[in-house]
């Protein structure tokens, strides 16, 4: 079934107004796949992002669809093959740090929403003319931190974003503020200290501290 970037970009906002943040995992053994999902979802944060970055990750995004209430998305897509392999282990969605023509036809043909990564103000719009009007602006605090995607939403305003990369607890508030933010994309809700413990209800309890930015990033924005 074939999904156009206008149904996949209606798809990703559902998901990605979930929660204000996104989980970026980088899973080295599967085992700790789904109690790290367990945690994270019973600490108010459904939507978790797999990067393909280590050989367990495909076997992690097979565990972790298993958890109730999860969504469960693999992230730095780069290839066609990634895309089908995603699909196939039971990824309900797609993130890319950037997007080609190969990628998007891709994930249109497995019926796989995409989340593609821009950085700049062209690339989002070459990816809004082609119907993603839900993107993820990648690297974040390289490409200039929430002043960048502030002054990007001012002619942009139809696009949303989910940004991503070098994005922790004490910045994450600043983009949430911005009413082209979506959500926000971080690895420090599980860290690989607490998760090499299998300290699951300390990443539950960082995950509850996150889950509640998105209401302090309403107070900000009021």
């Amino acid at each position: 079934m074939t999904l156009s970037p206008t149904e996949a970009s209606r798809h990703m906002r559902e998901i990605c107004g979930l929660a204000p943040i996104v989980p970026v995992l980088v899973v080295e053994d599967a085992t700790t796949a789904r109690p790290m999902a367990e945690a994270l979802v019973a600490g108010g944060l459904p939507v978790l992002e797999v990067t393909l970055r280590t050989p367990a990750a495909l076997d992690a995004i097979r565990a972790m669809r298993e958890v109730a209430g999860g969504h469960v998305g693999a992230g730095t897509l780069i290839t066609p093959e990634d895309v089908r392999a995603a699909k196939a282990a039971g990824a309900s969605f797609g993130v890319s740090p950037g997007a080609t023509d190969d990628l998007l036809a891709a994930c249109a043909a497995e019926g796989l929403p995409l989340l593609p990564g821009a950085a700049t103000a062209s690339e989002a719009m070459r990816l809004l003319v082609r119907g993603y009007d839900m993107q993820k602006f990648f690297p974040a605090e390289a490409s200039g931190g929430a002043p960048a995607l502030k002054a990007i939403g001012a002619p942009l305003p139809q696009i949303a974003f989910c940004p991503t990369g070098g994005i922790g607890l004490e910045k994450a508030t600043g983009y949430l503020s911005l009413p082209n933010v979506r959500c926000v994309g971080g690895s420090w809700v599980a860290p690989a200290a607490l998760v090499s413990a299998r300290d699951w209800a300390g990443i539950e309890a960082l995950a509850r501290d996150a889950a509640g930015l998105g209401a302090r990033s309403d107070c900000v924005e009021s």
